[in-house]
């Protein structure tokens, strides 16, 4: 004889089991992760070999997104504001290619595919990221630049020519943590620093990891300046000043307390600089208005702009085509030097270069529609943990844009595909739900 189903067995029996995250999941969430932070220890992802893995990682994992909406037997797709400018760019460089408007179409290509990888991370992201991965992300993050910038001391007090002391790089540079160029590295601290130095003033962290968080934050802020970028020190120090803005702003709305906070951040900083490198960074700051006139950051830069501005007047609309400014340049260069430009040193400038009118024009509209999102969602963010991530990467977005006036970060893949995702990030809807499998916010069938 077979017992009888009592109604709360048979409620049971009939229920839809509830699905846990499975392998797909885990990958989907933390792989767009793991490859960011691959790019910057692969020299800034600047070689053949990090690109295709940068491209053939993010081309697999939307693959594998896909394969799991099928599964699920459902496509459903979170939407993110950026989209529609990321596509129109996309739609602006397939007519670059399409009506042979570009110098050299190999390498508009080339650039196209990087920027197609940036767009399928950011996407992953959207569709995968959940508020219970929130707290994971800014600690992985904070302690990921942690990490680097110990390392980047370590590395310059015993070798300042060598990467991983190992490898010295064919042409030259100023080698700083597992970058060649200096700036670069201080461009990806820019954007790490804000995440430890955000959560320390939030209520998110208590006791011991506050106090690590500040500790952290504080070390990698230092690494900017000791690597002896003057671009990153400025962009660093703007950053500093937007999140007073929101500080002060913060506690004339409330009993916000920021006290101690205040002050060791700024005295394990001041100690560290003068501990390991005080001398060479008092120099390198006072050498700023001497270099301008020897150094391609400087004098040679102004040069550059002018001549840049003269391309820009020969092809306004479309531009040369994606990344031929270094074949395009030597043409317009207007000075003698045995140095080879390969960059305008002004991302703003190669842009209006390479894309002409409308290429700027998108971007502008790129960056207006994340800071008019991720705004929304500053109210009261230090006991709110979307509103803290998203000051924090709306930060980062900050400093490298800064930056971007007197270097070329957003031309490295691996601090431009942080960027990218920064961005995605700060203009993201809040994730309310804990739901891992759907979330309904747009369907497609």
């Amino acid at each position: 004889m077979t017992s009888p189903v009592i109604p709360d067995q048979r409620q049971q029996a009939n229920a839809v089991p509830v699905s846990r995250p499975n392998w797909i999941e885990h990958v989907l969430v933390y792989g767009p992760f793991a490859l960011l932070l691959f790019g910057p220890l692969a020299f800034g992802a600047v070689s053949p070999f990090p690109i295709f893995v940068l491209e053939a990682g993010a081309a697999a994992l939307f693959l594998l997104w896909i394969v799991r909406q099928v599964n699920l037997g459902e496509i459903a797709i979170s939407w993110n504001p950026l989209f529609v400018p990321m596509i129109a760019f996309l739609v602006l460089i397939a007519l670059q290619l399409a009506t042979k408007h570009t110098g050299y179409r190999y390498a508009t290509y080339s650039d196209a595919m990087l920027y197609i990888a940036y767009g399928l991370l950011c996407f992953v992201i959207v569709q995968t990221l959940r508020t219970s991965h929130l707290r994971h992300l800014a600690t992985g993050v904070s302690a990921f630049g942690f990490v680097v910038a110990l390392f980047a001391l370590l590395q310059s007090a015993s070798s300042q020519e060598q990467l991983y002391w190992l490898i010295t790089p064919h042409n030259g540079g100023w080698v700083y943590g597992p970058y060649v160029n200096h700036n670069h590295y201080a461009g990806l601290m820019e954007m790490l620093i804000p995440f430890p130095l955000v959560i320390a003033f939030s209520h998110f962290a208590h006791g011991v990891m506050k106090r690590l968080a500040i500790i952290a934050a504080a070390i990698m802020a230092a690494t900017v300046f000791l690597s002896g970028s003057r671009g990153g020190m400025i962009a660093f120090l703007v950053e500093l000043a937007v999140l007073a803005f929101f500080l002060i702003r913060e506690k004339s709305k409330s009993k916000f307390r920021m006290t101690w906070v205040f002050i060791l951040f700024p005295i394990i900083m001041a100690c560290l600089l003068a501990w390991l490198g005080g001398s060479e960074f008092a120099n390198r700051v006072i050498s700023i208005k001497t270099e301008t006139h020897t150094e391609i950051s400087g004098g040679v830069r102004m040069e550059i702009a002018r001549d840049g501005l003269r391309m820009f007047k020969q092809k306004p609309l479309l531009g040369y085509g994606l990344d031929t400014f270094p074949e395009i340049y030597p043409e317009f260069r207007s000075f003698y030097t045995e140095v080879w430009i390969n960059e305008a040193h002004d991302d703003y400038l190669q842009l209006l270069i390479e894309t002409g009118a409308l290429g700027f024009c998108i971007m502008l509209w790129f960056l207006w529609t994340m800071y008019s999102h991720s705004l929304r969602k500053l109210t009261d963010w230090p006991d709110n943990l979307n509103g803290t991530l998203t000051l924090a990467a709306m930060l980062g977005c900050t400093g490298i844009l800064v930056h971007s006036f007197v270097d070329f970060n957003l031309h490295i893949p691996a601090n431009a595909a942080i960027f990218y995702t920064l961005c995605t990030l700060a203009a993201m809807e809040p994730r309310f739900r804990k739901n891992f499998h759907r979330e309904r916010s747009r369907t497609v069938s």
